[in-house]
């Protein structure tokens, strides 16, 4: 497999100056061999970026692409202006120019950095930043970036998301269809699901190629003897990908998070949120070759490092999930309003991982671990614990799983006295049109928040979607409030599970403008995010023209998708050309028969939804229609019907109702009323999906689709003025 990123040190140089050095690296950055990967200096990970707390970091990135990127240094502290987020803090990198970022390293730990200019982080701009303590003692230890890639241009990924093509769960098998649902004995879990208005339960939005440990799916390193331990620094630099992290030698000690050290927490396993960083010690019980393993959260697959040399001695794969065991859990936990219900409980530093049922391992209790009774039992108990004896739902005694009430700052972290800034983010958003926002509103709906030198801002986060989401705040340390006190971790990236509520504060201590975002990149795309802009701040030098460059950050998520859907049957042709955005849309259908008696016609709609789960779409549009005249007819109504001919705008109302039917209630300018239902994309095997449409016109339509590759299905329909017909639906 050709590797998907390559960094070459070209220069590192140490200018003595009063004893402090000048860190200097090149990075250029180019096209790979794929049109749509970016890499630096092509080829798989090279030198990790290392520095030294106290040096000067001098890093000249030179843009060799015929587009402009970025590079912003993940969870590095430094002027507002090197922050790399392109027209929020630091001009973009033109084709064909270069920009330095100079700051001094005032901290140490593992970092990483990545373009902050649209999708490019997914095609493979990244890498890893180490920064050693003064005076460090030599250790083993090794860096790992994990990396999720895909062969699919990112783009592409983007648009099948917001239209929500179920092509990436047809991959990874876990559509969850109603055949699928009989077989498991979970045909009422299923209708429950739909009844809600939910599409079925996933864990990871996008199916990757692969997963990578430093560009390779497989590293080793077989310098290590029995009784050598390791430190590993672990990265998280996928652009959707939370990993499982195990061990096939023993335990793993957790030593530091995001950063910083914390003190030492021996755990079995451990899942490292999406731009999150961890320190662990591992120790190699023999001279034998052990593994590290890595494993997507979807358990699709998964990366890993080999240490040591000698027989093999492989970590267990991790088993499937069990999709209609979560499936059922979530059921529970939806309101029919889209709201989470958390059943009075008070959830927290992920305590309560709400997916545990979907993992099989970990179920060595007794009781059924679908049975949501059990579940509310088990998280009564837990939630009675000391937080101090708290665990994940998964930990035993068995199995130890960390959360982040285990993790203590090895220092006191509380804040400087100050007026305290408090603030509510509820985490929104809904599947079905892939609309990720904070409090119903995305960034360019949303105003800057202002802040103040000197406050504590508090933020008092709640998951109200059914996915997780790694909240990241630039430019800042946070502490966690987990029940540690005074001893409360510092991170810049915090995952917070489904309907959990966490606590988290920082001081106000610089100035400009800095972003607080979800780091799974789709999200962000779509609008998940805040940013924080500190009153009275300076003129930042690299935006002269800082509305205009705003204009440039609100766009993100106003970007418009594309979904054009193609039917060429032996009756005719009929399909759908749509164009959407976060509250919009503008869709026309067609049907073309191949005589008049079949006729033709096309409908066009063009109107906004409303409300968070977006059920609510009002529409205004037109609609035109012939086929040689046969005997008048009416309709339900007992109007003239005009489906024979047609000249009309229109106006209508759509509404989601539950099992995913769209009801559609319409007037014309000659006042002819319709109601429709309709439904596309009942999946009824894991590939085969069925769709109908009824009408007040005495129009109606059924027929199943078989989902052969992402752009081509077989079909068949009949149709009430063009017949049965059977032929290919292409998708795009």
């Amino acid at each position: 497999m050709r590797n998907l990123l390559s960094i070459l040190l070209l220069s590192l140089c140490y200018t003595a100056a009063f004893a402090q050095r000048t860190v200097r690296y090149d990075l250029y950055i180019a096209h790979g061999h794929m049109h749509h990967e970016m890499t630096i200096n092509g080829g798989s990970p090279g030198p990790v970026l290392e520095f030294t707390e106290g040096d000067t970091a001098l890093i000249y990135v030179h843009n060799q692409m015929g587009m402009e990127t970025s590079v912003h240094w993940h969870g590095i502290l430094l002027p507002n202006r090197y922050d790399g987020v392109s027209y929020l803090t630091t001009a973009p990198i033109k084709a064909g120019e270069t920009h330095e970022y100079k700051f001094p390293v005032i901290q140490n730990g593992t970092y990483w950095y990545h373009s902050h200019t649209m999708l490019q982080e997914q095609s493979g701009l990244y890498g890893a930043i180490v920064i050693h303590k003064r005076k460090e003692q030599p250790q083993n230890e090794y860096t790992m970036l994990l990396s999720d890639y895909t062969h699919m241009n990112p783009h592409t990924v983007d648009r099948y998301l917001h239209n929500a093509s179920d092509w990436f769960s047809v991959k990874k098998n876990s559509v969850q269809s109603y055949g699928e649902a009989i077989k498991a004995g979970k045909f009422g879990t299923k209708v429950t699901n739909e009844w809600k208005r939910m599409l079925a339960m996933d864990v990871s939005d996008v199916y990757y190629n692969h997963f990578m440990t430093n560009g390779k799916i497989t590293d080793t390193l077989l310098q290590y003897k029995g009784g050598d331990k390791v430190k590993l620094r672990v990265v998280n630099g996928s652009s959707s990908t939370y990993f499982w992290l195990t061990y096939s030698g023993g335990k793993i000690t957790v030593v530091a998070n995001d950063g910083k050290d914390v003190a030492p927490v021996e755990v079995d396993r451990l899942i490292v949120g999406v731009a999150e960083t961890y320190d662990v010690v591992v120790t190699i019980p023999e001279d034998m070759q052990y593994e590290f393993l890595a494993t997507s959260e979807d358990r699709t697959n998964s990366t890993s490092v080999l240490l040591g040399s000698g027989m093999a001695m492989p970590a267990d794969r991790l088993p499937r999930l069990r999709y209609f065991e979560g499936m059922k859990m979530m059921n529970g936990m939806m309101k029919m309003n889209g709201d989470m219900d958390d059943m009075g409980m008070n959830m927290s530093s992920q305590q309560m991982d709400m997916n545990t049922v979907m993992y099989p391992e970990l179920d060595r209790k007794k009781k059924p671990a679908g049975n949501m009774d059990h579940m509310h039992s088990d998280m009564n108990m837990h939630m009675d614990k000391n937080k101090s004896d708290m665990g994940n739902m998964s930990n035993n005694d068995d199995l130890v799983t960390l959360n982040y009430s285990m993790l203590r700052a090895t220092e006191k972290t509380t804040l400087p006295a100050g007026p305290i800034k408090e603030l509510h983010f509820d985490l929104t958003g809904n599947m079905n049109r892939y609309v990720w926002t904070i409090n119903n509103k995305t960034v360019s709906e949303s105003d800057k928040i202002l802040i103040k030198k000197g406050e504590n801002v508090r933020i008092i986060l709640y998951n109200n979607t059914m996915m997780r989401h790694p909240m990241h705040l630039h430019g800042h340390f946070f502490r966690v409030l987990n029940g540690q006190g005074d001893y409360s971790p510092l991170k810049h990236t915090l995952d917070i599970m489904p309907m959990e509520r966490d606590t988290i504060e920082f001081a106000a201590t610089e100035s400009g403008d800095w972003f607080f975002h979800c780091h799974i990149l789709y999200h962000m795309m779509s609008g998940m995010g805040r940013v924080f802009s500190y009153e009275n701040s300076p003129v930042n030098p690299e935006l002269p023209n800082p509305e205009k460059s705003y204009r440039k950050i609100e766009a993100d998520d106003r970007q418009i998708h594309t979904m054009a859907e193609v039917g060429l049957e032996s009756n005719g042709s009929d399909g759908t050309i749509q164009f959407a955005n976060t509250r919009y849309r503008l869709q026309t259908e067609w049907r073309v028969g191949l005589n008049a008696e079949n006729g033709y016609e096309t409908e066009s709609h063009f109107g906004r939804y409303l409300g968070r789960m977006q059920w609510l779409f009002p529409y205004i549009g037109w609609d035109f229609r012939y086929r040689r005249e046969k005997q008048p007819e009416k309709n339900l109504f007992g109007q003239t019907n005009t489906r024979n001919k047609r000249g009309v705008l229109h106006a209508g109302l759509e509404y989601t109702l539950p099992m995913l039917i769209t009801a559609d209630a319409s007037i014309d300018t000659d006042g002819k009323l319709r109601l429709q239902l309709s439904r596309e994309d009942i999946p009824i095997t894991r590939r085969l999906r069925f769709q109908f449409m009824a009408n007040t016109d005495r129009e109606y339509m059924a027929g199943f689709r078989y989902i052969w590759t992402n752009y081509l299905a077989l079909s068949t329909h009949y149709d009430s003025d063009m017949g049965f017909g059977a032929g290919v639906t292409l998708r795009y």
